[in-house]
């Protein structure tokens, strides 16, 4: 599709996952934007129903912007595991949830290690993958754009750090000695406007929008 300008400074943040609206509302901040999430809004989560995660994010940025009137924003994001065929790319977070429907990443994060060991993956060269994410900016009218950040690196066993969130304790992103769970917020970004290049993939789907979208370099 065509790009579109970005006039509306409110915009909705299509995602109930707390870790993800406090990414989002760091990366947010210092642009002038009204961003308040689906959550506050009251709706309810979509169902997933997307094989990539160009349209799961397509869908809930849809359904958030349908809902509201407002252009929404939205990330579909995971870990694909060369060892493992890409696995559990979209299912990410489905490795994680409980018969509940509450999510267990530790329990996420030891069926992995499980899994990359039933394949002998246990030399470093042998753990490769990287974190992906889709941005997906959506308005009421259908029109949708996307933005794609990938970061590359190791598995590395036991986890290591209490920051961030997800799988992020077991991830040694490429040319670092600390994982995305041992980093601070700004650390695993790596990225503000004109300083640097983004380190994290949703810093870099951010980047990505932020340059199209809001003229920063």
């Amino acid at each position: 599709m065509t790009e579109r300008p970005l006039t509306e400074r409110r915009i909705v943040v299509a995602s109930h996952n707390e870790g993800k609206l406090r990414e989002f509302a760091g990366l947010m901040a210092p642009f002038g934007f009204e961003a308040r999430s689906a959550k506050e809004y009251g709706l309810p989560e979509p169902d997933e129903t997307g094989t990539t995660f160009e349209e799961n994010a397509a869908i809930k940025a849809l359904a958030a912007a349908t809902a509201t009137g407002l252009p929404a924003l939205s990330d579909d994001s995971g870990l694909c595991v060369d060892a493992l065929d890409g696995q559990p790319g979209v299912y990410t977070a489905d490795w994680a949830t409980l018969p509940d429907g509450s999510r267990d990443f530790m329990m996420a994060m030891e069926k992995t290690e499980k899994a990359l060991r039933d394949r002998g993956a246990t030399a470093p060269d042998a753990r490769t993958g990287r974190f992906v994410a889709v941005i997906c900016l959506a308005w009421p009218d259908g029109h949708r754009e996307f933005f794609r950040g990938e970061a590359e690196g190791t598995l590395v066993w036991p986890p290591r750090g209490s920051d961030g969130f997800g799988y992020d304790p077991v991830f040694l992103p490429n040319g670092h000695a600390r994982t995305f769970g041992e980093m601070t917020a700004d650390e695993k970004h790596g990225w503000t406007p004109g300083n640097g290049e983004a380190l994290s993939h949703r810093a870099r789907a951010f980047a990505g929008f932020a340059r199209a979208k809001l003229g920063l370099a």
